[in-house]
């Protein structure tokens, strides 16, 4: 008789090649891509796989954490290259390892952390654009974004940020920490919570870059979250400029190497002229 043993995989993808995470009928996702090459490995047909978070269809992710349960005879440290040699180029299994039973990828998570990549120059950037939001009209106001941030750190309800079909009682999370760079014409906004709403962040960064552009104030801004002014949020920022960072939990379960922080950075030189100013449009 074997016994299940619960193995917990750490991975890459890029989002452009599947229509989200979770496997739905007649549409490529990450979980029926993942749970064929699983399958075809394990002596039980079609094993489950649970994960940390549920990316929407574009969106990428360099630290995804996913268990399944296991009753075969491969040890956890060779899923990863097992794994890699069965699947497409755009998942890459990182690290694995054994966890208890009760362990879960989704609920045993203490937070999730989300960055999200704004290209603000001018010009169009080719090797850019697969995971960018490219805005070029203008330059934007970082110190207004990032004070906006800011004063979402906390508990709140953040029902004007949750798309609607979501099967969620409550809109009340907690946001953790948030953070804003600019390296030259590259903004990168990280957001890392408890958990995220449904669309949650790609209607955030939406606001955030109408607010970069001087297209509202920061007072409006806080007053559509606070009150849950949905309505008033229609802009959505699209999905290949948003990555599933990594996830958190109690005691570490992957080395740091392979689930911290995996996503490079984007460097480029700001190649507006000096005409450019802050706030004036692209003419």
């Amino acid at each position: 008789m074997t016994y299940p043993h619960r193995i917990a995989l750490c991975l890459q993808y890029e989002g452009s090649h599947y229509h989200g995470w979770q496997r739905q009928p007649h549409q490529s996702s990450v979980q029926a891509t993942l749970e064929q090459a699983i399958g075809a490995l394990e002596p039980t047909p079609s094993p489950l796989t649970f994960a940390a978070g549920r990316t929407d269809a574009g969106v990428h992710a360099s630290g995804q954490v996913v268990h399944f349960d296991a009753t075969g005879p491969i040890p956890a440290d060779r899923w990863p290259a097992a794994l890699n040699g069965r699947l497409p180029p755009s998942i890459r299994v990182l690290a694995a390892s054994e966890r208890p039973l009760n362990w879960h990828a989704c609920f045993s998570a203490t937070y999730r952390r989300y960055r999200y990549t704004v290209y603000n120059g001018r010009s169009p950037n080719l090797f850019l654009a697969p995971f960018s939001w490219h805005r070029y009209s203008q330059r934007l106001d970082e110190n207004r974004m990032l004070a906006a941030l800011v004063g979402m750190l906390g508990t709140h309800d953040f029902a004007a940020f949750q798309r609607a079909g979501s099967s969620r009682r409550h809109a009340r999370t907690t946001i953790q920490e948030v953070s804003l760079d600019r390296d030259g014409d590259v903004v990168t906004v990280e957001i890392q919570a408890s958990g995220f709403l449904y669309g949650m962040v790609r209607l955030v960064l939406g606001q955030l870059v109408a607010l970069g552009e001087n297209r509202f104030s920061l007072e409006q801004f806080e007053r559509r979250w606070r009150t849950g002014a949905r309505a008033e949020v229609k802009e959505a920022a699209p999905p290949q400029g948003l990555c599933l960072l990594r996830v958190g939990y109690p005691e570490p379960v992957f080395p740091k190497g392979a689930w911290y922080d995996c996503q490079p950075r984007f460097r480029l030189r700001s190649q507006d002229p000096p005409e450019f100013s802050p706030l004036s449009p692209n003419t």
